[in-house]
């Protein structure tokens, strides 16, 4: 899994961590049960402090895409949805960046999801 980061971008650098481990779940060039490289490990290979790889890694955790084990270190969830929910967070993601830029509250957006989801 190859990880490259724009230090230009405003995205932050936990943030293009967990979009490049995403990506590689979402198209399963990592496959569930994987380890992810150790957060040591990853955060010299790219020249960032460790806890930016761990924000990332907390990050994926949150959306149910790994799990992190201590002594074991991150894996990609045995959920076998894995690679669909990936790019369903990527998807929402998208969606949130284009509200924004629509100038839509969070309200908007919402109200927009429970129309798409048929309970509003």
């Amino acid at each position: 899994m190859l990880i490259r980061l724009d230090h230009a971008s405003p995205v932050p650098l936990g943030d293009q961590i967990a979009a490049a481990v995403r990506g590689a779940i979402a198209d399963a060039s990592v496959r569930t049960g994987e380890r992810l490289p150790a957060a040591r490990a990853l955060a010299d290979s790219l020249g960032v402090n460790v806890h930016t790889v761990l924000r990332g890694y907390q990050r994926l955790r949150e959306e149910g895409l790994i799990e992190l084990r201590r002594g074991r270190g991150a894996v990609v969830s045995a959920d076998t949805t894995s690679p669909g929910r990936a790019r369903l967070v990527e998807g929402v993601r998208d969606l949130v960046a284009d509200a924004r830029a629509l100038g839509l509250t969070d309200d908007e957006v919402l109200a927009m999801v429970r129309v798409g989801l048929g309970g509003g």
